[in-house]
């Protein structure tokens, strides 16, 4: 069957809003949530919340409740709800793991970062490097194709190597990152952890951390249609000996809790299962399974495909203007549909304020991804104009785009003559 988009855009609430002339490329720095969320929110708020561990209702059905958001990120990721911590966005979990991860490291361990990621998983490990005396190394990358280089990294690797920090998908190119092949290069090679930054994979693709291989991956439920939050998922052996900085009384059991610090927000946590509870009922559309992680692995699927038609659509559109030049890759193989281009003579914020006039909304400048810009040797010219769509996106807004910035150019030029 097709993509019921017209069915997906009725569970935004958002995309009605401007008398639905807004049109939201700016999925990459944080999607609009779906209705499901927004109900389970409310109601949470609305029947009563409290705190955890109390004997009367409002804290049992607390209790309950972040049970089944822990469930429900398990079945989004393929792990064990015990394996899942959740916290106030990816950046405050990252910090906390990375410095309770460093804890026995040492004075002349190395750690191997890329100059692909976003800042988040580029910081917290160079603040590591420089308080316990490491040697970051880094993973280069291909400007033209936004690929990186991974025919260089088992030389990067050694035993004294203690992580490799790496991005599902660029936040900035939108490259797609082979994870399994680079999990075989780091393990073949070392016994470093393999930290994942799947903020932007997640929202676009199927995610098995099982099948990945990883030691330890992060996400945003706010890039992919739920409130802000950030979910930090280690296997469970792994963080059974990692000793989190936390409060004394804290629970330990399971593994991942140690590392959710203070009272969470257990509203942002309903967010979190109504958005899985709408990625279910989209698979549902697809398949037809007893099991929630099958729909959902059907729900994601169905999202590339749809996705990669938006995007292959994109990318000829861009093409066909004169002074648009498209860093990364030229298809939708090997990416995300996030896209980062430049235009000939005019600076990325101006591009992007004209763009809000005609209610595109679209980001410019590094989007933290400052390892990204200074290899492309952007800084001076204000970055990139960065292009991000997802599954509630339509054919119509992608045109409606396109002749967008041929006016916008045919403007520039008008005003030179």
């Amino acid at each position: 069957m097709g993509f019921p988009i017209e069915e997906v855009r009725t569970r935004f609430p958002a995309l009605q809003q401007g008398g639905g002339q807004r049109v939201y490329f700016d999925a990459p720095g944080g999607t609009q949530i779906c209705r499901d969320a927004i109900e389970r929110m409310v109601g949470h708020l609305t029947a009563g919340t409290a705190n955890s561990g109390g004997a009367f209702v409002t804290s049992r059905e607390t209790d309950a409740l972040s049970e089944a958001a822990h469930q429900a990120m398990a079945d989004l990721l393929g792990a064990d709800p015990g394996e899942v911590a959740f916290g106030p966005n990816m950046t405050s979990l990252t910090l906390a793991f990375s410095r309770a991860a460093s804890r026995d490291w040492r004075e002349g361990d190395e750690l191997v970062l890329t100059h692909l990621d976003h800042d988040a998983n580029v910081a917290p490990w160079l603040l590591v490097a420089r308080d316990k005396g490491l040697a970051a190394r880094w993973v280069d990358f291909e400007p033209e194709t936004g690929m990186l280089d991974l025919d260089g990294l088992p030389a990067l690797l050694n035993k004294r190597t203690r992580l490799v920090a790496v991005g599902g998908a660029s936040n900035a190119l939108g490259t797609l990152n082979d994870i399994k092949l680079i999990r075989d290069i780091v393990k073949a090679h070392s016994q470093a952890l393999l930290f994942v930054d799947a903020v932007q994979s997640v929202p676009h693709v199927p995610t098995d951390v099982n099948a990945l291989g990883c030691d330890v991956l992060v996400c945003s439920p706010y890039k992919f249609f739920g409130p802000h939050q950030g979910v930090l998922w280690g296997r469970a052996e792994l963080l059974a000996g990692v000793e989190a900085y936390k409060v004394r009384p804290a629970d330990a059991n399971p593994p991942a809790h140690r590392f959710e610090t203070g009272t969470p927000s257990f509203e942002a946590q309903a967010g979190v299962l109504g958005t899985i509870e709408y990625l279910d009922w989209l698979g549902g559309h697809f398949v037809q399974a007893n099991s929630r992680a099958e729909r959902l692995h059907a729900a994601m699927e169905a999202c590339v495909a749809y996705e990669s038609m938006l995007g292959e659509r994109l990318l000829a559109g861009l093409a066909a203007i004169p002074g648009v030049r498209l860093w990364g890759r030229p298809t939708m193989e090997g990416r995300v549909p996030t896209f980062a281009i430049t235009i000939e003579g005019q600076h990325p914020d101006h591009v992007a304020a004209r763009l809000a006039e005609r209610d595109i909304f679209v980001w410019s400048g590094h989007f933290y991804a400052v390892e990204v810009i200074a290899r492309l040797g952007l800084e001076q010219a204000g970055g990139l104009i960065r292009i991000g769509l997802c599954h509630y996106n339509t054919a119509e807004e992608v045109d409606r785009l396109l002749l967008a910035l041929r006016e916008i150019i045919s403007a520039k030029k008008e005003s030179q003559i």
